[in-house]
Protein backbone atom coordinates (compact mmCIF):
# COMPACT_ATOMS: atom_id res chain seq x y z
CA UNK A 1 0.00 0.00 0.00
CA UNK A 2 2.98 2.13 0.62
CA UNK A 3 4.74 2.06 -2.72
CA UNK A 4 1.00 2.21 -4.05
CA UNK A 5 0.64 5.63 -2.55
CA UNK A 6 4.20 6.69 -3.23
CA UNK A 7 3.03 6.04 -7.11
CA UNK A 8 0.04 7.72 -6.89
CA UNK A 9 1.56 11.33 -5.20
CA UNK A 10 4.71 10.75 -8.42
CA UNK A 11 2.18 10.62 -11.04
CA UNK A 12 -0.19 13.84 -10.13
CA UNK A 13 2.86 15.99 -8.92
CA UNK A 14 3.81 16.24 -13.04
CA UNK A 15 0.63 17.65 -13.32
CA UNK A 16 -0.62 21.67 -13.70
CA UNK A 17 -3.95 21.78 -12.08
CA UNK A 18 -5.75 24.71 -13.49
CA UNK A 19 -5.77 28.41 -11.53
CA UNK A 20 -9.67 29.58 -10.39
CA UNK A 21 -10.47 33.09 -11.79
CA UNK A 22 -10.97 36.18 -9.68
CA UNK A 23 -14.47 37.01 -9.76
CA UNK A 24 -13.16 40.46 -9.85
CA UNK A 25 -11.32 40.56 -12.98
CA UNK A 26 -14.58 38.55 -14.93
CA UNK A 27 -16.51 41.63 -13.58
CA UNK A 28 -14.28 44.25 -15.01
CA UNK A 29 -13.84 42.72 -18.41
CA UNK A 30 -17.52 43.00 -18.63
CA UNK A 31 -17.41 46.24 -17.31
CA UNK A 32 -15.62 47.39 -20.54
CA UNK A 33 -16.67 45.75 -23.45
CA UNK A 34 -20.23 47.05 -22.73
CA UNK A 35 -18.41 50.44 -22.21
CA UNK A 36 -16.51 49.63 -25.55
CA UNK A 37 -20.22 48.59 -27.39
CA UNK A 38 -22.34 51.64 -26.20
CA UNK A 39 -19.38 53.85 -27.37
CA UNK A 40 -19.14 52.43 -30.76
CA UNK A 41 -23.63 53.09 -30.74
CA UNK A 42 -23.71 56.10 -29.29
CA UNK A 43 -20.82 57.43 -31.23
CA UNK A 44 -22.37 56.15 -34.68
CA UNK A 45 -25.53 57.79 -34.00
CA UNK A 46 -24.13 60.88 -33.29
CA UNK A 47 -21.77 61.06 -36.05
CA UNK A 48 -25.43 60.07 -38.91
CA UNK A 49 -26.87 63.05 -36.80
CA UNK A 50 -23.83 65.12 -37.81
CA UNK A 51 -23.52 64.25 -40.86
CA UNK A 52 -27.46 64.72 -41.81
CA UNK A 53 -27.43 67.99 -40.42
CA UNK A 54 -24.41 69.07 -42.39
CA UNK A 55 -25.82 68.47 -45.43
CA UNK A 56 -28.77 70.22 -44.90
CA UNK A 57 -26.68 73.47 -44.10
CA UNK A 58 -24.27 72.86 -47.22
CA UNK A 59 -27.74 72.06 -49.23
CA UNK A 60 -29.65 75.26 -47.88
CA UNK A 61 -25.94 77.36 -48.31
CA UNK A 62 -25.52 76.44 -51.80
CA UNK A 63 -29.36 77.28 -52.62
CA UNK A 64 -28.58 80.63 -51.08
CA UNK A 65 -26.01 81.24 -52.96
CA UNK A 66 -27.32 80.18 -56.62
CA UNK A 67 -30.21 82.59 -55.50
CA UNK A 68 -27.93 85.50 -54.97
CA UNK A 69 -25.58 84.77 -57.79
CA UNK A 70 -28.89 84.85 -60.63
CA UNK A 71 -30.80 87.70 -58.45
CA UNK A 72 -27.61 90.31 -58.79
CA UNK A 73 -27.31 89.13 -62.33
CA UNK A 74 -23.60 87.59 -61.05
CA UNK A 75 -23.11 84.60 -64.17
CA UNK A 76 -20.20 83.51 -61.64
CA UNK A 77 -19.30 80.28 -59.13
CA UNK A 78 -22.18 77.97 -59.12
CA UNK A 79 -25.11 79.37 -61.23
CA UNK A 80 -22.82 79.08 -64.53
CA UNK A 81 -21.88 75.39 -63.53
CA UNK A 82 -25.79 75.23 -62.94
CA UNK A 83 -26.96 76.68 -66.30
CA UNK A 84 -24.59 74.72 -68.32
CA UNK A 85 -25.53 71.79 -67.09
CA UNK A 86 -29.58 72.48 -67.84
CA UNK A 87 -27.99 73.49 -71.30
CA UNK A 88 -25.73 70.08 -72.24
CA UNK A 89 -27.18 66.95 -73.72
CA UNK A 90 -25.58 63.90 -73.94
CA UNK A 91 -24.12 62.54 -77.00
CA UNK A 92 -27.12 59.82 -77.06
CA UNK A 93 -29.52 62.51 -76.52
CA UNK A 94 -27.87 64.75 -79.38
CA UNK A 95 -27.68 61.79 -81.47
CA UNK A 96 -31.81 61.04 -81.15
CA UNK A 97 -32.31 64.76 -81.60
CA UNK A 98 -30.20 65.72 -84.82
CA UNK A 99 -29.93 62.02 -86.07
CA UNK A 100 -33.21 61.41 -87.81
CA UNK A 101 -32.36 65.30 -90.01
CA UNK A 102 -29.13 63.52 -91.58
CA UNK A 103 -29.32 61.84 -94.61
CA UNK A 104 -27.04 59.77 -97.51
CA UNK A 105 -26.91 61.25 -100.85
CA UNK A 106 -25.41 59.26 -103.83
CA UNK A 107 -24.07 60.88 -106.96
CA UNK A 108 -24.45 58.33 -110.04
CA UNK A 109 -22.92 59.15 -112.92
CA UNK A 110 -23.69 57.35 -116.35
CA UNK A 111 -21.07 56.79 -119.25
CA UNK A 112 -21.84 58.80 -122.45
CA UNK A 113 -20.08 59.61 -125.70
CA UNK A 114 -22.19 61.15 -127.61
CA UNK A 115 -21.14 64.62 -128.87
CA UNK A 116 -17.98 66.46 -129.05
CA UNK A 117 -15.75 66.36 -126.14
CA UNK A 118 -18.28 64.42 -123.94
CA UNK A 119 -16.40 61.58 -122.41
CA UNK A 120 -17.82 61.41 -119.25
CA UNK A 121 -16.43 58.40 -115.94
CA UNK A 122 -19.14 56.58 -114.88
CA UNK A 123 -19.47 55.62 -111.33
CA UNK A 124 -20.62 56.57 -108.12
CA UNK A 125 -19.93 58.70 -104.86
CA UNK A 126 -21.62 59.18 -101.10
CA UNK A 127 -22.06 61.15 -99.40
CA UNK A 128 -24.04 63.12 -96.91
CA UNK A 129 -27.08 65.76 -95.81
CA UNK A 130 -28.83 68.06 -93.76
CA UNK A 131 -32.61 68.32 -94.20
CA UNK A 132 -33.19 72.11 -93.19
CA UNK A 133 -36.93 72.22 -94.04
CA UNK A 134 -40.12 70.11 -93.48
CA UNK A 135 -40.93 69.98 -97.38
CA UNK A 136 -37.57 68.83 -98.28
CA UNK A 137 -35.01 71.10 -98.66
CA UNK A 138 -31.43 69.55 -97.73
CA UNK A 139 -28.08 71.31 -97.60
CA UNK A 140 -24.79 69.68 -98.33
CA UNK A 141 -21.70 69.73 -99.67
CA UNK A 142 -20.96 71.12 -104.13
CA UNK A 143 -18.26 68.54 -104.32
CA UNK A 144 -20.78 65.93 -103.40
CA UNK A 145 -23.39 66.84 -105.94
CA UNK A 146 -20.87 68.52 -108.18
CA UNK A 147 -21.63 66.73 -111.63
CA UNK A 148 -25.76 67.17 -110.83
CA UNK A 149 -25.01 70.97 -111.58
CA UNK A 150 -25.64 71.81 -115.17
CA UNK A 151 -22.49 74.14 -115.11
CA UNK A 152 -20.73 70.56 -115.39
CA UNK A 153 -22.23 69.61 -118.96
CA UNK A 154 -23.07 65.96 -117.03
CA UNK A 155 -26.42 66.84 -115.75
CA UNK A 156 -28.28 65.20 -118.43
CA UNK A 157 -25.88 61.95 -116.99
CA UNK A 158 -26.43 62.06 -113.22
CA UNK A 159 -28.63 60.89 -111.13
CA UNK A 160 -28.82 61.88 -107.21
CA UNK A 161 -30.19 59.41 -104.61
CA UNK A 162 -30.85 60.50 -100.68
CA UNK A 163 -31.39 57.90 -97.98
CA UNK A 164 -33.22 58.62 -94.95
CA UNK A 165 -32.66 57.11 -91.26
CA UNK A 166 -36.32 55.69 -91.29
CA UNK A 167 -34.79 53.54 -94.81
CA UNK A 168 -36.76 55.06 -97.63
CA UNK A 169 -35.18 55.93 -100.78
CA UNK A 170 -36.01 59.10 -103.53
CA UNK A 171 -34.09 60.49 -106.15
CA UNK A 172 -33.49 64.09 -105.52
CA UNK A 173 -33.46 66.97 -107.45
CA UNK A 174 -30.22 69.49 -108.04
CA UNK A 175 -31.31 73.04 -106.81
CA UNK A 176 -27.90 74.90 -106.61
CA UNK A 177 -24.51 75.30 -105.64
CA UNK A 178 -21.67 77.22 -105.04
CA UNK A 179 -18.24 76.11 -105.90
CA UNK A 180 -16.28 78.60 -104.44
CA UNK A 181 -17.67 77.91 -100.60
CA UNK A 182 -18.38 74.02 -101.49
CA UNK A 183 -21.97 74.16 -100.21
CA UNK A 184 -25.09 73.02 -102.70
CA UNK A 185 -28.64 72.49 -101.92
CA UNK A 186 -30.58 69.12 -103.07
CA UNK A 187 -35.19 68.56 -102.83
CA UNK A 188 -36.80 65.53 -102.37
CA UNK A 189 -40.49 65.73 -102.76
CA UNK A 190 -41.61 64.41 -99.41
CA UNK A 191 -43.28 66.42 -96.54
CA UNK A 192 -43.24 66.24 -93.01
CA UNK A 193 -39.87 65.17 -92.42
CA UNK A 194 -37.39 66.26 -89.76
CA UNK A 195 -35.60 69.43 -89.46
CA UNK A 196 -32.33 69.89 -88.08
CA UNK A 197 -32.22 72.90 -85.76
CA UNK A 198 -29.24 75.47 -86.71
CA UNK A 199 -27.21 77.30 -84.23
CA UNK A 200 -24.86 80.14 -84.26
CA UNK A 201 -21.03 79.19 -85.05
CA UNK A 202 -19.98 82.89 -83.66
CA UNK A 203 -20.72 81.81 -80.32
CA UNK A 204 -18.23 78.43 -80.96
CA UNK A 205 -15.55 78.28 -78.13
CA UNK A 206 -12.10 76.23 -78.43
CA UNK A 207 -12.11 73.02 -76.29
CA UNK A 208 -16.34 72.77 -76.28
CA UNK A 209 -18.08 69.38 -77.40
CA UNK A 210 -18.52 68.62 -81.28
CA UNK A 211 -20.20 65.73 -82.32
CA UNK A 212 -20.46 64.68 -85.85
CA UNK A 213 -23.44 63.29 -87.79
CA UNK A 214 -23.16 60.93 -90.79
CA UNK A 215 -22.37 58.54 -93.29
CA UNK A 216 -18.29 57.54 -93.09
CA UNK A 217 -17.79 55.77 -96.22
CA UNK A 218 -20.80 55.47 -97.91
CA UNK A 219 -24.68 54.04 -96.45
CA UNK A 220 -22.59 50.82 -95.37
CA UNK A 221 -21.86 52.77 -91.95
CA UNK A 222 -25.38 55.20 -92.43
CA UNK A 223 -25.47 57.58 -89.26
CA UNK A 224 -22.30 57.16 -87.85
CA UNK A 225 -21.85 59.15 -84.68
CA UNK A 226 -18.56 60.29 -83.64
CA UNK A 227 -17.32 63.15 -80.52
CA UNK A 228 -14.42 65.28 -80.04
CA UNK A 229 -13.86 69.08 -79.17
CA UNK A 230 -13.55 72.38 -81.29
CA UNK A 231 -9.92 72.35 -81.83
CA UNK A 232 -9.62 75.73 -83.22
CA UNK A 233 -11.62 78.32 -84.95
CA UNK A 234 -11.13 80.34 -88.46
CA UNK A 235 -8.78 78.07 -90.05
CA UNK A 236 -7.73 78.86 -93.27
CA UNK A 237 -7.31 75.93 -95.50
CA UNK A 238 -6.31 75.53 -98.92
CA UNK A 239 -8.31 72.62 -101.06
CA UNK A 240 -6.10 73.51 -104.20
CA UNK A 241 -8.59 75.16 -106.46
CA UNK A 242 -9.91 77.31 -103.74
CA UNK A 243 -9.16 78.66 -100.17
CA UNK A 244 -12.26 77.99 -97.13
CA UNK A 245 -12.09 79.32 -93.42
CA UNK A 246 -12.94 76.40 -91.58
CA UNK A 247 -13.64 75.47 -88.17
CA UNK A 248 -11.54 72.59 -86.60
CA UNK A 249 -12.57 69.35 -84.76
CA UNK A 250 -10.93 65.99 -83.58
CA UNK A 251 -14.42 64.41 -84.06
CA UNK A 252 -13.21 61.54 -86.67
CA UNK A 253 -14.45 62.57 -90.17
CA UNK A 254 -13.96 60.35 -93.19
CA UNK A 255 -15.19 60.13 -96.78
CA UNK A 256 -18.81 59.61 -97.07
CA UNK A 257 -18.76 62.50 -93.74
CA UNK A 258 -18.77 65.30 -96.52
CA UNK A 259 -22.16 67.35 -96.49
CA UNK A 260 -22.95 65.53 -92.60
CA UNK A 261 -23.38 67.52 -89.69
CA UNK A 262 -21.11 68.90 -86.75
CA UNK A 263 -23.51 69.70 -83.98
CA UNK A 264 -22.94 71.30 -80.72
CA UNK A 265 -23.92 70.41 -76.92
CA UNK A 266 -27.17 71.74 -77.35
CA UNK A 267 -27.91 69.72 -80.51
CA UNK A 268 -27.60 72.31 -83.07
CA UNK A 269 -26.09 72.16 -86.15
CA UNK A 270 -22.93 74.64 -86.30
CA UNK A 271 -21.14 73.17 -88.96
CA UNK A 272 -21.07 71.31 -91.96
CA UNK A 273 -18.52 68.47 -92.22
CA UNK A 274 -16.04 69.20 -95.53
CA UNK A 275 -12.99 68.10 -95.58
CA UNK A 276 -10.23 66.19 -93.31
CA UNK A 277 -6.64 66.07 -93.78
CA UNK A 278 -5.06 62.49 -94.94
CA UNK A 279 -1.78 62.47 -94.30
CA UNK A 280 0.54 59.29 -92.90
CA UNK A 281 1.07 59.95 -88.97
CA UNK A 282 -2.20 62.86 -88.55
CA UNK A 283 -4.93 62.22 -87.19
CA UNK A 284 -7.92 64.40 -85.83
CA UNK A 285 -7.69 67.07 -88.10
CA UNK A 286 -10.92 67.61 -89.41
CA UNK A 287 -12.88 70.57 -90.81
CA UNK A 288 -16.18 71.87 -91.14
CA UNK A 289 -17.55 75.27 -92.52
CA UNK A 290 -19.36 77.50 -90.03
CA UNK A 291 -22.63 77.70 -89.92
CA UNK A 292 -23.19 81.27 -90.02
CA UNK A 293 -21.14 81.14 -93.18
CA UNK A 294 -23.44 78.74 -94.64
CA UNK A 295 -26.61 80.48 -94.14
CA UNK A 296 -27.22 83.29 -96.29
CA UNK A 297 -25.92 81.14 -99.25
CA UNK A 298 -28.11 78.28 -98.76
CA UNK A 299 -30.64 80.60 -98.86
CA UNK A 300 -29.88 82.09 -102.02
CA UNK A 301 -29.40 78.68 -103.65
CA UNK A 302 -32.94 77.73 -102.32
CA UNK A 303 -34.30 81.24 -103.61
CA UNK A 304 -32.59 81.91 -107.26
CA UNK A 305 -30.29 78.67 -107.94
CA UNK A 306 -27.18 80.67 -107.57
CA UNK A 307 -25.34 83.22 -105.19
CA UNK A 308 -26.12 87.17 -106.84
CA UNK A 309 -23.75 89.32 -107.21
CA UNK A 310 -21.16 86.86 -108.84
CA UNK A 311 -20.87 87.78 -112.96
CA UNK A 312 -22.02 84.47 -114.73
CA UNK A 313 -22.08 84.21 -118.55
CA UNK A 314 -24.33 80.82 -118.27
CA UNK A 315 -21.78 78.80 -120.43
CA UNK A 316 -21.45 75.08 -119.12
CA UNK A 317 -18.55 73.17 -119.39
CA UNK A 318 -16.59 75.44 -121.73
CA UNK A 319 -13.61 73.96 -123.22
CA UNK A 320 -10.80 75.42 -125.22
CA UNK A 321 -10.69 74.68 -128.79
CA UNK A 322 -6.81 75.04 -129.38
CA UNK A 323 -5.83 75.14 -133.15
CA UNK A 324 -4.51 71.68 -132.96
CA UNK A 325 -7.57 70.47 -131.67
CA UNK A 326 -9.38 72.77 -134.60
CA UNK A 327 -7.46 71.37 -137.66
CA UNK A 328 -8.54 67.71 -135.88
CA UNK A 329 -11.93 68.27 -135.43
CA UNK A 330 -12.46 71.11 -138.51
CA UNK A 331 -13.96 73.61 -136.24
CA UNK A 332 -12.58 77.18 -135.02
CA UNK A 333 -10.65 78.27 -132.61
CA UNK A 334 -12.18 79.13 -129.66
CA UNK A 335 -14.67 77.77 -126.76
CA UNK A 336 -16.75 74.67 -127.20
CA UNK A 337 -19.89 74.90 -125.07
CA UNK A 338 -20.66 71.98 -123.57
CA UNK A 339 -24.40 73.33 -122.37
CA UNK A 340 -25.86 76.32 -121.32
CA UNK A 341 -27.17 77.12 -118.22
CA UNK A 342 -31.32 78.11 -118.46
CA UNK A 343 -32.22 81.34 -118.26
CA UNK A 344 -29.09 82.69 -118.55
CA UNK A 345 -27.58 85.60 -120.88
CA UNK A 346 -25.93 83.00 -122.70
CA UNK A 347 -29.15 81.51 -123.20
CA UNK A 348 -30.73 85.21 -123.69
CA UNK A 349 -27.93 85.79 -126.64
CA UNK A 350 -28.78 82.73 -128.16
CA UNK A 351 -25.95 80.85 -127.75
CA UNK A 352 -27.31 77.18 -127.97
CA UNK A 353 -25.66 73.62 -126.87
CA UNK A 354 -22.11 72.31 -128.81
CA UNK A 355 -21.29 76.19 -130.01
CA UNK A 356 -18.08 77.41 -130.38
CA UNK A 357 -17.51 81.27 -129.20
CA UNK A 358 -15.15 82.99 -131.35
CA UNK A 359 -14.87 86.19 -129.98
CA UNK A 360 -16.30 88.91 -127.27
CA UNK A 361 -17.44 92.45 -127.81
CA UNK A 362 -16.73 92.61 -131.21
Amino acid sequence: MYEDNNNYNDYYSHITRPKKKSRFLVYMALVLVTSLLTSAIVGGMLYTKFSNEMEKINAANNKALAASSLGNGNNSGSSILQTALEKTSSIAEIAKKVGPAIVGIRMTVNTSQSGFFRNYNSGQTEGSGIIISSDGYIMTNYHVVQYADPKSGNSNNTVLEVFLPDKRQVEARYIGGDSNNDLAVVKIDLKDLPVATLGDSSKLEVGELAVAIGNPLGMEFAGSVTAGVISALNRTVDTGDKTLNLIQTDAAINPGNSGGALVNSQGQVIGINTIKISVSGVEGLGFAIPVNDAKPIVNQLINYGYVKGRPLIGISGGVEVTKALAEQYDLPVGIYSRSVISGSGAQKAGIIEEDVLTGMAG
